[in-house]
């Protein structure tokens, strides 16, 4: 793709968006790039070391000073989404946006033999906790100018993709039904965006004999993704 067709990131200053999965792989290089484009990133994850890491690389870049959320979305329940929104309520007063990134593999093994707790684990991760985080923060957001919830995710509804596929494929639809719902009486906009395979831990996991340099790096999705944020 030529420099021309390449989508730039978009100027983010004065803009608080809460990223999920924000520790590493492409949670983390969204938060850098939106950091060093002006935004407050509210990091969300469950490793606290990995999230301040994250932390000192946007303030190093000179970006605004981050807030660090540890929560596990495994365990979350509403009341910890409801005390999520509160906190941000008081420190910010409103949310731009929120990027849905975070997510979990779960095993790569056939329906028949997919273990209960397991697809447990990954619906409530993938599926019920943006729905939650939503739904928690709707308020936040109505209270932006310009706000946006984006759902990241992928198609995998094939053989032995198990609750990862299947959740993803309830994340597509949870984006067409909070789009149909908010867009035209809050004025909130919803989006769906499958920013394509790329070299994070998540897809070693799944994929553990591909060559790390055959899959390009996180940051080459960043701006498409950050584009999205800011409205025509």
């Amino acid at each position: 793709m030529s420099d021309a067709m390449t989508p730039q990131t978009p100027d983010l200053q004065g803009r608080t968006i809460l990223i999920t999965g924000a520790g590493d792989g492409l949670g983390a290089a969204l938060a850098r790039t939106a950091g060093r484009a002006g935004a407050e990133v509210i990091l969300l994850g469950r490793t606290v070391h990995k999230l301040e890491t994250v932390y000192d690389a946007i303030v190093a870049d000179g970006g605004p000073q981050p807030a660090i959320y540890p929560l596990d979305l495994e365990g979350a329940t509403p009341a910890d989404y409801a005390e999520l929104a509160d906190r941000v309520g008081e420190q910010c007063g409103h949310l731009d946006a929120v990027i849905h990134n975070a997510a979990m593999l779960g095993s790569q093994t056939p329906l028949e033999h997919y273990e209960p707790l397991e697809w447990a684990r990954v619906l409530q991760v993938n599926l019920t906790a943006p729905m939650l985080l939503t739904q928690a923060v709707i308020p936040l957001l109505r209270k932006s100018l310009d706000p946006i919830v984006l759902f990241l995710g992928e198609q995998r509804q094939s053989a032995y993709w198990g609750a990862y596929g299947v959740s993803k494929a309830g994340v597509n639809a949870l984006a067409d039904i909070f789009r149909d719902e908010l867009e035209g009486n809050a004025r909130i906009r919803v989006e769906y965006c499958d920013p394509g395979p790329m070299r994070t831990p998540m897809r070693r996991q799944a994929f553990p004999g591909a060559l790390p340099e055959e899959m390009p790096v996180p940051e080459a999705a960043v701006p498409g993704i950050l584009s999205r944020l800011v409205s025509d």
